[in-house]
């Protein structure tokens, strides 16, 4: 028997990656890669936004501001389509991330295109005095003693942006100096508490901050409601519909449009589990807000039957309104009001004016485009009560927010921040084109006297509308 010597065996030597495998997983730098660009998106429209914004306002430089305007929607777009293929966890991380940078852009200059944020600072001076804001008008003389430098500049020619005169010769920056306010008093109540936490001289900029403050809640309350209501995939894609849409920095902040709080109240009214008496009241107070969101109701109420759960709704949104309403109305009686009626007359909304229902306008006569508009809203707010799906609240809220546009045609882009967050809830990017259009005809408008604008743009937006619709009905399992 021979002896043999024991076999060595050497430990394994590392495989080396081939050269058609790299070290790294391609889909781990792929991901990083869509990363990296959706954050150089976001500070390119960062700096976009900054820039438009020091670009002029909407009388000296409209042409710099649409081309600065497009330029911001461009990049939205890209960083919202590179943002679907980011995993769901860095994507929540980066729309948190990129709604608070693109909101906090809209600080960087006074308001540029509105001036409606001046008659919100009066309202809160006028009610932090213990004065009704539907009593008196700016101009009345029983207010002069609230008048300050900003707001009444007393030197100069008055004739800058945003600046008039009073009947009575005085300059003010406040629009519609010789009526009374028309905002409802949820927005009344948010005007005083701005005025309450701001510091003595700090004129637009804690409005806008507030409106910073709306503007990147309603994303936090965007994306809890799909995650927990949606698809969590596709939650953070959706919810940066919103989170970076350049309306929002443009209108919600640099403006600070009140409409954004009624916004956050409509998101969350939606995002309850069921329909009941949280989201009524919820919904009451967006209402209340400004009253743009009571085209929402139908969809609260989608696919509800049953009298009681209708009722609950219907009573909690008719409560909200009247408690908000109680203490003006104890200070003002029917004043409370204010000029409401005579800001729908002189917007266009009645019969036979011609500065609204473009569409209709193009197949009806003057005089009865407005009667059609009516009728059709009613008609779409029937379908959607009776046909729309309970699950998805928001669907039938945008399809009755949207069509009431489409059929109005207004030129206050701002008035479609509600359709912008509802096309983030229901994934319905098409309806974005309401927003465009209504931007095109604000800035534009004044350039092209004489040419059919209002029409051609709330046109192509329709039609926008209806061939996504057409697309989603051709292929109901294509992602959105």
């Amino acid at each position: 028997m021979t002896d043999s010597a024991p076999t060595r065996r050497s430990a394994p030597r590392p495989a080396e990656p081939l050269p058609d495998h790299p070290a790294e997983p391609v889909d781990r730098r792929a991901g990083r890669a869509r990363t990296t660009l959706v954050v150089a998106v976001l500070v390119a429209l960062g700096a976009v936004v900054v820039g438009t914004l020091h670009a002029g306002d909407n009388r000296s430089a409209p042409g710099r501001l649409l081309v600065g305007y497009a330029i911001a929607w461009a990049l939205f777009a890209a960083g919202v389509r590179a943002v679907r293929k980011v995993p769901a966890r860095t994507a929540t991380f980066l729309v948190l991330a990129g709604s608070a940078a693109v909101v906090l852009s809209g600080l960087a200059a006074p308001p540029r295109t509105s001036d409606d944020m001046y008659r919100y600072a009066w309202d809160g001076r006028v009610q932090a005095a213990g004065v009704s804001p539907y009593a008196h008008p700016p101009a009345a003389p029983q207010l002069a003693r609230l008048r300050d430098e900003w707001l009444f500049p007393a030197g100069g020619a008055c004739d800058g942006w945003g600046l008039r005169r009073t009947d009575s010769g005085a300059c003010v920056r406040i629009n519609r100096p010789a009526v009374p306010t028309i905002y409802p008093p949820v927005a009344e109540g948010w005007f005083f508490v701005v005025h309450t936490l701001s510091p003595p001289g700090a004129r637009h900029k804690p409005l806008q901050v507030g409106g910073a403050v709306l503007a990147f809640a309603t994303t936090v309350a965007l994306l809890a409601v799909l995650r927990r209501r949606g698809d969590p995939q596709r939650a953070p894609a959706r919810a940066a519909v919103w989170g970076w849409c350049p309306a929002v920095p443009f209108e919600a902040v640099n403006n600070a449009h009140i409409d954004t709080l009624g916004v956050l109240l409509t998101v969350l009214a939606l995002g309850t589990v069921s329909a009941g008496t949280r989201r009524g009241a919820l919904l009451g107070a967006a209402i209340a807000v400004k009253l743009l969101p009571v085209l929402a109701l139908p969809g609260a109420l989608s696919g509800q039957r049953g009298a009681r759960r209708i009722g609950s709704v219907a009573a909690a949104a008719l409560g909200a309104v009247a408690l908000a309403y109680l203490p003006y109305v104890l200070a003002s009686g029917t004043g409370v009001l204010g000029y409401l009626p005579g800001y729908l007359n002189e917007e266009g909304y009645e019969p036979g004016n011609v500065r609204r229902f473009a569409l209709l306008r193009l197949i009806l006569p003057d005089s009865a485009a407005g009667i059609a508009a009516v009728v059709l809203l009613a008609l779409t707010a029937l379908f959607v009560w009776w046909r729309g799906d309970p699950t998805r609240p928001w669907s039938g809220a945008l399809l009755v927010t949207g069509t009431a546009l489409l059929l109005s045609s207004p030129s206050y882009f701002w008035y479609s921040l509600l359709v912008i967050a509802l096309a983030a809830l229901d994934g319905r990017w098409e309806w974005l084109a309401v927003t465009v259009a209504g931007t095109v005809l604000y800035l534009v408008g004044r350039l092209l006297p004489g040419f059919p604008l209002q029409a051609w743009a709330y046109g192509v937006a329709a039609l926008t509308v209806a061939l996504g619709a057409c697309l989603r009905y051709m292929k109901p399992r294509s992602p959105c």
